[in-house]
Parts: structure tokens; C-alpha cells; sequence
């Protein structure tokens, strides 16, 4: 096998979309590249010390699932956050030409602190939000379909039914926020950044034409992995309500959710992860059929990239990879240099 066409570890390298930009965490560490207004490319590197390297229990079989996640979930925050700084799209949000009425008289009459109280309400009733339409509407759907049409028909096979409905609200949801602008921006950059890994896998240069022929759906997508989580969640309850039968008991409802979220959850995180890093390395009959509807949703999370966004995808995976340090790249905290 030729240099150019040198097979490469497919677990090497993972991502993420930001705002306008693209986060790579890999074999040297967390960089995310962003598109600057200017047209630039700034390429930053992170600091993360993952907490596998302190302690090497947390890095064990069906133990890293739930570690990895909640990882993910904070790099990926702070990545998007530093994302919007870095695009200057935080600050043409924050300029008081662009703002509203009402944002403009918050701006002048409560300060930065009652800003900073209107975001923590924000964030707490997001996540209420998204408790009642992923975990109380679909049980409270299932409830009143089975007890006032059905007659408790459906007693045994609540946690199959709660997951058909979890999945179509999500499905939806996915498709809804897909039309809109910024978002489909963001699913543009997660195709770049599917296509530059693959592009990477297959051992070609990262070039922008070797980019543009690659396939942007990947089995180690976070979205195939949230499609398994919701698979594995409904076989997982099943059991469960069928060895305590009393948690499925309409009186039960709100006890077994918690039990859901703080028990059953990790469970499923842990096994959700194993599968999805399995179907990373191995490319047989049962990781594809097993993959399918996960690479299915990503027709809707992904869209094709321009060639300017592969560019970005490209700066990230360049400055993450041993070896290919991209010269724009800056340590955290240091002023990054855009490139022209």
C-alpha cells in the first residue's frame, strides 16, 4: 500500500460543529478552527485533561461510556461557546444595534449581573423543557392512550411504546430546528467535519477535493449514538419493568422516571458506547445493519459542505494529528493568529 493510501486507525480522531468552525479531539489534544469575519481561519488548541489519564479505572469497559459522555458533553460546550467569540458572532449578538426592544432596555437598566440571572433561568428551564418532551410527555402519552382507549391493554409493553414516541419527538425535533438558518450552517460544518475524518481513515491527503469525495455519514456519530441510546434505553426498561413489574404501576410513574434518568440512563450510556465504538472499528454485516438507522438520521444532522467549510474541517484535523501541526495553532489562552 502506497504512502498516499496508508490505512489509518479509525478511533484516532472525533468532532464536533461549532459556529462556524469545527472541534477535533485526537492524539494531541482538543483544537477547534473557526472562520473568522475577516474570511481567516483561527486554529486554537485547548487544555483538557481527560479524566481516564488520572485515574485508569474510569478508562475500563462499560465504565468510560458514562465518563466519555459527560466529557464530551463539557468539551463540546465550552468548544461552542469559544466558537461563537472566535466567529464574532458573540459580539455582533451582544451589540445594542442589533438588539431588540426589550433586550436593548435590559441592557440598560438591569446590567451584566440580572443578564447572567436571566441566563440561569434560561438554562434551568431548557432543561425542564427537555425532561417533559423526551421523558413526561411520552409516558403521560402512553398513560392516557392505554388507560382510556386501549383499557391497560398495553400494561406490559409501556417502555416499548414510551420509546417509539421518545424517538418520533426526536426525530421531529431534529428536522425542525434543521430548517432553520443557523442551524443549517451548523449541520453544514458536522458534514465537513464526517467527511474530513473519513477523508483521514481512508489514509488520503487532507485536501479539499480529497474531502469533497468522502461520504459525511459515520457510525461514531453522536447522532447515531443518540439513536442507539434510545434503542438500547427501550430494551433495557422492558427488563427492568419486567423483574420489577410494580415500577410500571401508573402510581409508580414519577419514581420510575427518576430511576430512569439517575439508574437506567448510565446503563444505557455505558452499553451505547461500547456498540458505537465497536461499529468504529469493525465494518461487517451486523455493525452496518445495527448502524443503518443511525446513519439514516444523519441525512438529517449533516448537510453537504462548501469548499470554504471543508477548509476549516481540515485546519482542525491537521493541528490534532501527531506529526502535522497546523502553524496558526495557539495554545489556550493565547492570542491565535488568523490565516489569510
Amino acid at each position: 500500500m502506497s504512502d498516499k493510501k496508508k490505512k489509518q486507525p479509525i478511533t484516532s480522531v472525533g468532532g464536533q460543529a461549532l459556529i462556524e468552525g469545527v472541534m477535533m479531539n485526537g492524539p494531541e489534544g482538543v483544537v477547534l478552527s473557526v472562520r473568522q469575519q475577516d474570511g481567516g481561519i483561527v486554529t486554537e488548541r485547548q487544555d483538557y485533561k481527560h479524566a481516564r489519564d488520572k485515574y485508569k479505572a474510569l478508562g475500563w469497559p462499560l465504565i468510560r461510556g458514562v465518563v466519555n459522555f459527560v466529557e464530551s458533553m463539557i468539551i463540546g460546550y465550552k468548544s461552542l461557546m469559544r466558537s461563537a467569540e472566535l466567529s464574532g458572532q458573540l459580539e455582533a449578538e451582544d451589540s445594542t444595534e442589533n438588539m431588540g426592544k426589550v433586550d436593548r432596555w435590559l441592557n440598560d437598566h438591569m446590567g451584566p449581573k440580572m443578564f447572567a440571572v436571566i441566563s440561569t433561568v434560561a438554562s434551568v428551564l431548557s432543561i425542564a423543557l427537555a425532561f417533559g418532551l423526551f421523558m413526561f410527555l411520552p409516558a403521560w402519552l402512553v398513560d392516557l392512550v392505554d388507560g382510556k382507549l386501549l383499557h391497560d391493554a398495553l400494561a406490559s409493553y409501556h417502555p416499548f411504546f414510551e420509546g417509539i414516541i421518545r424517538l418520533v419527538i426526536m426525530v421531529a425535533y431534529m428536522f425542525a430546528i434543521s430548517r432553520m438558518k443557523d442551524i443549517k450552517r451548523v449541520f453544514m460544518y458536522h458534514g465537513a467535519e464526517h467527511k474530513s475524518i473519513c477523508c483521514f481513515e481512508k489514509g488520503l491527503p487532507l485536501t479539499v477535493e480529497n474531502v469533497r469525495g468522502c461520504r459525511r455519514f459515520h457510525p461514531r456519530c453522536g447522532t447515531s449514538f443518540i439513536f442507539v441510546v434510545i434503542i438500547i434505553s427501550i430494551l433495557v426498561s422492558s427488563l427492568v419493568v419486567l423483574v420489577f413489574p410494580a415500577l410500571n404501576e401508573t402510581s409508580n410513574r414519577l419514581w420510575w422516571m427518576v430511576c430512569k434518568i439517575f439508574v437506567v440512563l448510565p446503563v444505557v450510556t455505558a452499553i451505547s458506547y461500547e456498540f458505537i465504538r465497536y461499529a468504529g472499528r469493525h465494518d461487517n454485516i451486523l455493525t452496518k445493519i445495527l448502524s443503518a438507522p443511525g446513519l439514516w438520521m444523519q441525512r438529517i444532522t449533516t448537510s453537504e459542505p462548501t469548499d470554504d467549510m471543508m477548509e476549516v474541517a481540515i485546519a482542525s484535523i491537521i493541528a490534532v494529528l501527531p506529526g502535522q501541526k497546523d502553524p496558526n495553532a495557539t495554545a489556550a489562552g493565547e492570542a491565535p493568529a488568523a490565516a489569510p
